[in-house]
């Protein structure tokens, strides 16, 4: 893939290049087409770099480069054809055209009414620190493990974490959010001190907001192995429950880091994730007890 303007700083906090954002994706790519496999993807495209303003795509538009594939128009009625980055060329080709964000659906064609996955994203507010944070990703696990659901976990790239949980691709989408609304509803209930089930700043003021709204129609989460269009570079890394508490921040792994760090963790945390298709139907009776 030629790439155009490789010289070009795309991040002034760390003065991270064009090309470098292309080799860290050239790294990643094996781990990140995996998590992007048969899914929808929506691009965050930054042509000016970090901070200068960008753009949110989830239709091809105008754009096209080698390996990008759009997806049946049929497959999400009512809406332009989705996009799809099924191979290395694809996903590079993605970088020269500017993208340093790649977000993915919870489904996967060609049931994208049926999502596989249900994500619970830590954001919190002004005054919540890094050691809280941390702790609450636990209270969202251990709820998760009271209704009979395991979780897995990855840094959001900016502030937070993000609790994913695998399912059997078998409940409506209204389904898997309504049951992820009640799980925070539920949190939020049992510690309003610390967790708060209503988006907005003013409301999570020294709180967590667990965001369930990446579980509707249509809604994106960015992928692990991506990076974030923020200053540093950050990377949205997948980790084991056992390695959170030593993290010393959200965002230890950056553009910069990374690639190292993968080449010599001792496994992959995510490794029995796509075989986990965990039901649904005792979870949604246990959340519905008091």
């Amino acid at each position: 893939m030629k790439l155009t303007h490789p010289e070009r700083v795309v991040d002034a906090a760390s003065g991270a290049t064009k090309a470098d954002v292309a080799r860290y994706y050239d790294g990643v790519a094996d781990w990140l087409l995996a998590e992007l496999k048969s899914r929808p993807v929506a691009l965050l495209r930054a042509p000016e770099g970090v901070g200068e303003g960008g753009f949110f795509q989830k239709h091809a538009g105008k754009a096209a480069w080698p390996g990008l594939r759009l997806l049946d128009a049929a497959l999400w009625p009512g809406h332009d054809a989705l996009l799809a980055l099924p191979t290395r060329t694809a996903l590079l080709g993605a970088v020269q055209m500017n993208t340093l964000e790649f977000h993915a659906w919870n489904a996967r064609v060609p049931r994208l009414d049926k999502p596989d996955r249900m994500v619970f994203d830590l954001d919190p507010g002004d005054g919540v620190d890094w050691a809280a944070i941390r702790d609450g990703a636990v209270r969202v696990r251990d709820l998760l493990g009271e209704l009979g659901l395991r979780s897995w976990l990855k840094t959001s790239g900016g502030r937070g974490l993000h609790v994913v949980v695998p399912l059997a691709a078998r409940w409506p989408v209204d389904t898997v959010r309504a049951f992820s609304q009640a799980v925070v509803q539920r949190l939020a209930g049992r510690e309003p001190e610390r967790f708060v089930a209503k988006s907005g700043a003013d409301n999570r003021v020294g709180r967590i907001f667990v965001d369930y709204l990446r579980n509707g129609e249509g809604a994106t989460t960015v992928a692990a192995y991506s990076l974030r269009a923020r200053p540093g570079l950050g990377v949205s890394m997948p980790l084991a429950w056992d390695d959170l508490a030593a993290l010393d921040s959200p965002t230890r792994w950056t553009a910069a880091n990374a690639l190292q760090h993968l080449a010599e963790r001792p496994a992959d945390p995510w490794a029995e994730l796509g075989a986990h298709k965990q039901s649904l139907a005792a979870p949604l009776k246990a959340l519905a007890s008091p």
